[in-house]
């Protein structure tokens, strides 16, 4: 059957069609449903356009019918429509009813997920990467990401327990970096010994106030990183501190005794960031 070379007009939150799209509110419900059925959602345009560029393979498209009057909106149906993903368009009411929230971005978009990376292949080569241990906010996740992006890391890796990287919320928040910087979730944890045969040192950030400073682990100048940071709470796990090379706090002042795990990260990724270490060789 020829695929329809124009967006697709629905009036009901039944359709079967939306499927992907329903109770997109209900975060029990699709943290487990969307990886076991090999699917994400985009949000907004430039996000599902990031996604098409990365080479993941769209599902369908659903649009806000008001939206369609903008040029990157038609754009990004088009480059939808040409991969062979069906669009749909709706009103704002019915968008509301299927998906649980006022849908203001006015574009979204399902794909699948395709085969997870292997840990050793995306660690490979480079020169900076993280670990999330057990971060279970996907907000947090999603800030991490875009932080690691923007300051040179080659890779991210999760652990079992940490949030999914692909969820809806954290996509968005991460301005779609998810979606090209390399990452991969980790089978067991704390393991660090994948990363020490890929030639990095593993330093865990802690609070312990004899550990190393921030400061002082940047002056190591360290020929390749991996930077270890801990769930919203607890932070790491003492046998993770316990498996890595260094300890690493990043001193604080006036009583405060933390940082958020998202802004923790991007101080971390900027003191160390790859662009203050003069190549070698």
């Amino acid at each position: 059957m020829a695929q329809p070379r124009e967006p697709i007009a629905v009036t009901s939150a039944d359709d079967s069609r939306l499927a992907d799209y329903r109770d997109l509110t209900d975060v029990a419900l699709r943290r487990v449903r969307e990886p076991a059925e090999g699917l994400f959602l985009a949000e907004g345009v430039s996000v599902v356009e990031r996604a098409l560029r990365a080479g993941y393979r769209p599902r369908s498209l659903l649009l806000l019918d008001a939206r369609l009057a903008r040029e990157d909106v038609r754009r990004v149906v088009a480059d939808g429509l040409a991969a062979g993903a069906p669009a749909y368009v709706a009103d704002a009411t019915t968008l509301a009813v299927l998906t649980g929230y006022h849908v203001h971005r006015g574009v979204l978009a399902a794909f699948h997920r395709g085969p997870p990376r292997e840990v050793a292949a995306v660690v490979r080569g480079g020169r900076r990467v993280a670990v999330l241990e057990d971060v279970v906010d996907h907000t947090n996740v999603g800030a991490a990401f875009r932080s690691a992006a923007a300051l040179g890391l080659d890779a991210v890796l999760v652990t079992p327990r940490c949030a999914d990287p692909l969820y809806r919320r954290a996509v968005r928040v991460s301005m779609g970096t998810v979606l090209d910087l390399p990452w991969a979730r980790l089978a067991s944890w704390p393991d660090t010994e994948v990363l020490r045969e890929a030639g990095y040192v593993v330093a865990a950030l802690t609070l312990d106030p004899d550990a190393m400073t921030l400061d002082e682990l940047a002056a190591r100048r360290d020929e390749r990183l991996a930077l270890v940071l801990g769930t919203e709470g607890d932070g790491l796990r003492p046998a993770t501190v316990a498996a890595a090379d260094l300890s690493v706090r990043i001193p604080m002042a006036r009583g405060v005794d933390s940082l958020n795990v998202a802004a923790a990260a991007a101080v971390a990724f900027y003191a160390t960031r790859p662009a203050a270490i003069p190549p070698t060789g």
